[in-house]
């Protein structure tokens, strides 16, 4: 996640890349469009695997997708958003929407999800279960 708030932040701090979207708009479009915005590339092609929805502690819903991919952490350009900060300060900074990129194994990645997102790591663990990779398997 990015911003002074997220910055440094390892347990329960990461996130999927995710956003807000309108009435008009499709979540699928919604998710290459946020994709592209936190990761300044777009989405790698590949077979998308719909992971469902899971509300969040703050009440918001989010969908989810996985695809395999190969994407380099290292080139990931995040963009950026204006908030004041401190707060109460009048002071605009400008800051990246997300903090850090990184690959990690399934149990890093269940440590470093927001709590309401580990839902998608036990759907994909399922999805995975097929043979293909096994789901608990160190640097998956």
């Amino acid at each position: 996640m990015g911003g002074p708030f997220w910055a440094g932040r390892e347990s329960a701090a990461w996130s999927v890349p995710k956003g807000e979207y309108g009435p008009e708009e499709e979540p699928a479009a919604a998710a290459r469009r946020e994709f592209a915005e936190e990761f300044g590339c777009p989405v790698p092609d590949g077979e998308w695997v719909a992971l469902g929805e899971a509300r969040q502690s703050g009440g918001k819903t989010v969908t989810v997708w996985a695809l395999e991919a190969d994407l380099d952490a290292a080139s990931a350009v995040p963009g950026t958003f204006t908030m004041e900060w401190p707060r109460g300060s009048g002071v605009l900074r400008e800051f990246p929407e997300v903090d850090r990129f990184d690959w990690c194994t399934p149990r890093e990645a269940a440590e470093r999800l927001v709590t309401g997102q580990r839902v998608f790591l036990d759907r994909l663990r399922e999805h995975l279960a097929d043979g293909r990779v096994t789901p608990d398997q160190e640097g998956a």
